[in-house]
Order: C-alpha cells, then sequence, then structure tokens
C-alpha cells in the first residue's frame, strides 16, 4: 500500500515539473562577434594615439641613449683610473684613490639620477597608454552593447574567444563606424593623478 501511495506522488511531482523547467527555461543565446583587436587597430582615434605614442616610445629611447653614453664613457674612464692606481705606491696612491673615490660617488649620483629619469619617462609611457585605452573602452563598452540590442543579440564575443563563426554574426564594422562617430579623437596624455598627487612629467617629443 506504501508503495502505491509513493508512486501516485511521484507521479504527481513529475506531472508538475514541466510547468516549473519552462517558467525557468533560459532564452536562447544570440550572439554578436566583435573583433576587438581590429577596433583599436583600425578605429580613427587609435590611430592617432599610436602615432602619438610611438613618438613618446621613441623619445624616450633617444633620451636613454643621451644619458647611458656619458655615464658608459665615465664607467670606463674609471676603471682604467683604477687599473692605473694598482701600480702606484705610498701618496701618490692615497690621493689617487681618494679622487677617484670623488669621482666613483659622483657616477653613481649621475646614474641614479638617470635611473630615476627613465624610470619616470617608462612610467609615462604606460600611463600613457592606459589612459588611451581607458577612454576608447568607455565609449567602446555601450556601443556594443547598442549594436547588441539592435541585432537583438544577449551574448557577444571577441573574435579571440571563438573557433568557428558564420560572417552574419560579426558587428565590426558597425562597432567601427559608431566608434569613429562617437570618438573622433582621445587625450594622449597620462592617467589624471588623484587629488593631492603631482602629474608625472611629459618628456617632449624631440
Amino acid at each position: 500500500m506504501k508503495k502505491i501511495v509513493f508512486g501516485a506522488a511521484a507521479a504527481a511531482l513529475s506531472l508538475g515539473l514541466p510547468s516549473v523547467a519552462h517558467a525557468q527555461k533560459t532564452p536562447g543565446a544570440v550572439i554578436v562577434v566583435v573583433d576587438t583587436e581590429r577596433v583599436f587597430r583600425e578605429c580613427t582615434a587609435c590611430v592617432a594615439a599610436q602615432g602619438q605614442l610611438q613618438a613618446l616610445v621613441n623619445s624616450s629611447r633617444t633620451r636613454a641613449t643621451e644619458l647611458g653614453q656619458p655615464l658608459q664613457t665615465e664607467a670606463q674612464s674609471l676603471e682604467q683610473a683604477a687599473a692605473a692606481l694598482r701600480n702606484q705606491t705610498g701618496s701618490a696612491r692615497t690621493s689617487g684613490e681618494t679622487a677617484l673615490n670623488a669621482r666613483v660617488q659622483a657616477f653613481q649620483q649621475k646614474q641614479t639620477a638617470a635611473q630615476q629619469e627613465l624610470a619616470q619617462l617608462q612610467q609615462n609611457v604606460q600611463s600613457t597608454q592606459a589612459n588611451v585605452l581607458r577612454q576608447v573602452n568607455e565609449r567602446l563598452n555601450p556601443i556594443i552593447s547598442q549594436v547588441m540590442n539592435a541585432r537583438n543579440a544577449n551574448v557577444a564575443l571577441d573574435t579571440s574567444a571563438t573557433l568557428a563563426r558564420g560572417a552574419s554574426l560579426d558587428v565590426t564594422d558597425q562597432v567601427l563606424a559608431q566608434l569613429n562617430a562617437a570618438l573622433p579623437s582621445v587625450s594622449v596624455t597620462p592617467l589624471p593623478a588623484p587629488a593631492g598627487t603631482p602629474a608625472p612629467q611629459t618628456q617632449p617629443t624631440r
């Protein structure tokens, strides 16, 4: 008798399940695909920014050469002076070592200053790149959402996340066109510094 009761209960439960499952059913995925690498490579603001960023990088490399060559020459001179002192004795060697130590200290100060300047230049380049990406993404993400809505899509994927796709799913052209209209240019400057923090110094383009 118990078996019959349990069987009836299970049957009643199974009859109720389809309506519950139907209420919780997730809508099917409608997908669009965006080639973000192409967007960042081809958008009008991106192309202009890339040119300015490259100029900034080139300027930093030039400055590194300007700072490095004199230091390299001085380092070689110090090595030669130290080698010459090995052949000296007495007061001549003592005075020579004193003079050499003063030169070494001055060299180390110049080297430290050069390293700090180059680190600041590198930080400036990285901050500027991050700021450009931030400005583009602030406009790009809403545009992708708009294109999704226009296509009645509920999923947007980057092409790098797909193995295969139909050409009709690619909305990169639409995204690019809208981004170019909404963002013709960006500010190629470092990220805004937090309140009370000095902004990074920029190196003039050479």
